[in-house]
């Protein structure tokens, strides 16, 4: 054999050496992500899980002045229509001292309607406020008894050791009487 027909084969065999090489690798993370993937698909929410992601409210039955709790992805959602004077006191404690300071104009999407997670900021509790008789705290809201939160008419955090307003939810009207919560 000549020098350089060896020299010919030994290219050869390495760039054969270097496919085989990469083909095992491709094929040694191909089978990696094969095998993978049923961990992967199991983080995933389940399938109870996503039916709860949306809840439709009808606000039909609800009266001015009353409220509504309803569940949504396990939490209580207060629903309350507001009362005109709820409303004109909720606009005037724009300007009050708040700790979490926010407008109530970006709390509604209809000033009518307030609708909140019905989660104290603090440590989780449920507010009293929603029952014609329960306390409503001195903002006329809401009012946890556990540590003594005050919130107003349009859930902010007025007294109490609670950091912040309750959390209004991604919601939007369907029509003039339907709301989709998530």
């Amino acid at each position: 054999m000549t020098s350089t027909a060896a020299n010919q084969n030994k290219d050869d065999g390495e760039t054969r050496r270097e496919f085989l090489f990469l083909s095992a690798g491709a094929m040694g993370a191909i089978g990696a992500g094969i095998l993978a993937w049923p961990f992967v698909d199991s983080l995933n929410p389940a399938a109870d899980t996503l039916a709860m992601a949306t809840t439709e409210v009808d606000l039909t039955p609800i009266q001015v002045g009353q409220a509504i709790t309803v569940v949504w992805r396990g939490k209580p959602v207060f629903i309350r229509r507001r009362t005109s004077e709820e409303i004109a006191k909720a606009e005037k404690d724009d300007n009050a001292d708040l700790r979490d300071p926010q407008k109530d104009s970006a709390r509604v999407k209809n000033p009518e309607w307030l609708v909140l997670v019905g989660v104290c900021t603090h440590l989780g509790c449920v507010p009293l406020g929603q029952k014609g008789n329960d306390p409503k705290g001195e903002y006329g809201g809401w009012f946890c008894p556990c540590h003594g939160s005050h919130y107003d008419s349009s859930g902010r955090i007025r007294r109490g050791p609670a950091p912040k307003n309750l959390a209004v939810p991604p919601y939007e009207f369907v029509s003039d009487t339907l709301i989709k919560i998530g």
